[in-house]
């Protein structure tokens, strides 16, 4: 039996961010991963010298500080360097047609004149103005300040100045982002555009995105001298930035250690009981970086009220993923490749319908030193639109489950074929994924990309849980899905168990106050 101040489980980048930070703050800290590499969903793997990311691969905010994105915040307070290729420009495959496009606050201008026409061009205009006093709002206070006690009022008081001219927008920015767009955007292709950016940031379209959401991307992406960042080395370069400052600060990772058992003694979680019996005591708490739906299969029947453990367990999921892991030949391939291109097949049918959209990724366009000489690394992915439904109980071994692999993957490989039309015959490595895969090397529910709660109609919860000594972080915790938010959500865990005179020492290092 080993003994220690917190027990996390999971090191996904909500884990990761918490457990390091935590480390920071001087508290022993021990994280139980199940799998044999850290990151969860953001985890790098390696085959025949091609280095491939498993998931995330649109990074913005990470190449300079201080930066609003919570990520780069939770770098900066552990005294981790994350080197980064910048660049701006990403190309798209739309029923329209075929173009590049950039960040930057003009750039899509020109897109909608040309596909448009000027109307088109002065609603997007306005859309900036309008949106502009909500991206001051939501840039009033940086989410490090947060916490879910009494310490707040201490920690974020700092802010009140700022956050009391911007009160009302603050409260509109807790629904969906439609309600500002539709009330200035009518143009039916900049609608279809915004609900595909609302899509690939929260696994829902505009309707079910969170106005502070987009705000932080309108913040980011569109304004004067914006770029987009990637990790030199991949997402497993951000995975080492946050171990090696969990670790240069006196915590530790456990890899291959599967938690079976949150141990609850009375009425408070004290630790975590693994697959091979042994437990890990937890003297201050365990922060479960798990899914909710996850999270509640570790927890004995009777630690938990009945209606909680009912309440949490109904929440809805987002669908899951297809992925498609090349290693290629790149000899003769233009050279004006991107690192990213995102195809939507017709807009009819919405941007969350299965295989509508699909992702592809060439990041050794940037970082060379991800595939051998002369060859590319290429992820393409179908982000959360794959149903959980048509795989569920297949056998991975049968012939049925090949076949199905092969017949949901060509998606994938025809949105391939309209950027480099040999594909097929290039490839050295071929490696297809399925919702069983996120649920199987995951440990996701379903394979699913995370809760799909709509704006409007419900909000993530807090770290805290009815159980004490039991907390929580990641994706199905405020403030929601994708990588700034689970590394905000890590953050609040953390500064919730600080003491508060250090939470505010850390916000002053990181210059957020």
């Amino acid at each position: 039996m080993q003994n220690t101040d917190v027990v996390v489980i999971g090191s996904g980048i909500g884990g990761l961010s918490c457990a390091a930070l935590l480390a920071r703050y001087g508290f022993e800290v021990i994280v139980c991963e199940s799998h044999s590499i850290p990151g969860g969903a953001a985890h790098t793997f390696e085959r025949n010298g091609f280095k491939f990311d498993s998931g995330p691969s649109l990074y913005s905010g990470l190449s300079y500080s201080p930066s609003a994105n919570p990520l780069r915040q939770v770098l900066d307070a552990i005294g981790s360097d994350l080197p980064c290729v910048t660049y701006d420009t990403w190309g798209c495959c739309l029923p329209e047609g075929d173009f590049d496009t950039a960040v930057g606050a003009e750039q899509f201008c020109e897109i909608l004149l040309k596909f448009r026409g000027h109307d088109a061009v002065a609603e997007w205009q306005e859309l900036q103005r309008v949106m502009k006093p909500f991206v001051n709002a939501v840039t009033a206070m940086s989410p490090a300040a947060l916490r879910f006690d009494w310490g707040a009022a201490r920690t974020m008081s700092r802010f009140a100045p700022s956050l009391a001219k911007h009160v009302a927008d603050i409260i509109k920015l807790t629904g969906p982002f439609s309600r500002i767009m539709d009330g200035v955007v009518k143009d039916p292709f900049t609608q279809n555009w915004l609900n595909l950016l609302c899509f690939l940031l929260s696994g829902l379209p505009a309707d079910g995105t969170s106005a502070a959401e987009v705000a932080f991307m309108f913040a980011d992406w569109y304004r004067p001298g914006a770029v987009l960042d990637y990790p030199i080395g991949g997402s497993g370069a951000l995975v080492d930035a946050l171990v090696q400052g969990l670790e240069r600060h006196g915590g530790k990772l456990i890899l291959g250690t599967h938690v079976e058992q949150v141990l609850v003694e009375g009425d408070r979680a004290v630790g975590v009981r693994l697959r091979d019996r042994q437990e890990i005591r937890a003297r201050r708490a365990v922060i479960s970086n798990a899914s909710i739906w996850d999270t509640l299969k570790l927890l004995p029947e009777k630690a938990i009220p009945k209606q909680f453990r009912t309440k949490r367990q109904a929440t809805p999921e987002c669908d899951s993923f297809m992925h498609l892991h090349l290693g290629i030949d790149a000899q003769g391939l233009q050279s004006n490749l991107r690192c990213h291109y995102i195809v939507v097949n017709n807009w009819e049918a919405g941007v969350t319908a299965p295989q509508n959209v699909v992702v592809i990724s060439i990041p050794s366009t940037l970082d060379p030193s991800l595939a051998p000489p002369g060859k590319h690394v290429i992820h393409v992915y179908t982000p959360g639109n794959e149903p959980y439904s048509i795989w569920e109980g297949m056998d991975r071994k049968s012939q049925e489950y090949a076949q199905q692999k092969r017949s949901r993957a060509e998606v994938m490989w025809q949105a391939l074929e309209r950027i480099i039309p040999d594909i097929r015959s290039r490839c050295e490595v071929t490696l297809v994924g399925t919702p069983l895969t996120h649920e199987r090397f995951l440990r996701r529910h379903q394979g699913s990309y995370g809760p799909a709660i709509q704006a409007g109609s419900g909000m993530f919860p807090g770290p805290n849980t009815p159980l004490p000594g039991l907390m929580c972080c990641g994706d199905s915790t405020f403030p929601g899905i994708g990588l700034p938010a689970v590394a905000a959500s890590g953050m609040i865990a953390a500064n919730t168990l600080a003491p508060v005179k250090q939470h505010l020492a850390m916000l002053q290092d990181i210059k957020c106050i």
